[in-house]
């Protein structure tokens, strides 16, 4: 069979935490980098594909593995009310709590585990929904990226979502031109100094 772009199924679950992972550290692979490899799946992918499943979509490679997701919400508020009322306490126990300030690389991404109001950015309202997306890199720069994207703005704009956003971090710099080509925006938001935020209308 050849590769496509299918709907999420529970079945990929494990494939979507190692593609989370392996694409993790500004586009790069981010195993060991960590406590646990589970660490980046359980803030930035399991919960948007156990919470809102209808918004995910993976890259199929043609045997049934996914090597590739497009996955978020279409609303922002709802959807970091709902980590805390139900991402949390499923995965309560699963890591130690931070440093309050954070001191390491992992207490800060355990701090965002924790406080998914984060998520909510008052600059970032007129862009109610969010994604993610990530290739393993053999499938990068073919297509799929686009096709993913596409995907994910049809299913938006079925539910009456006008516009997305996304948060990329400013060292992926060829994360940034993907972007651009689809005709992603750089919006305002000050203080965000590690994270450029990029918004787009989900027609056209």
């Amino acid at each position: 069979m050849q590769p496509s772009i299918r709907a999420y199924r529970p079945a990929d679950l494990d494939a979507v935490y190692d593609i989370c992972v392996r694409t993790a550290d500004a586009g790069g692979d981010a195993r060991g980098m960590y406590s646990s490899d589970t660490l980046m799946g359980d803030i930035f992918a399991a919960p948007y594909v156990t919470l809102e499943p209808e918004h995910a979509h993976v890259l199929d490679d043609g045997t049934g593995t996914a090597v590739g997701y497009v996955l978020g919400t279409a609303d922002t508020a709802r959807f970091a009310q709902r980590y805390r009322d139900e991402w949390l306490p499923a995965t309560a126990g699963r890591y130690r709590h931070p440093a309050d300030p954070p001191v390491s690389a992992e207490d800060f991404m355990l701090w965002l585990h924790e406080h998914p109001e984060r998520m909510v950015v008052p600059e970032l309202a007129d862009y109610p929904a969010h994604l993610h997306i990530d290739l393993l890199p053999h499938w990068q720069g073919k297509g799929w990226g686009r096709g993913l994207i596409d995907a994910f703005l049809a299913g938006l704009r079925a539910a009456g979502v006008p516009r997305v956003h996304l948060g990329m971090a400013v060292a992926n710099v060829d994360a940034r031109a993907f972007y651009d080509r689809l005709g992603f925006t750089e919006i305002a938001v000050p203080g965000a100094t590690t994270v450029t935020y990029l918004g787009r209308e989900t027609a056209g």
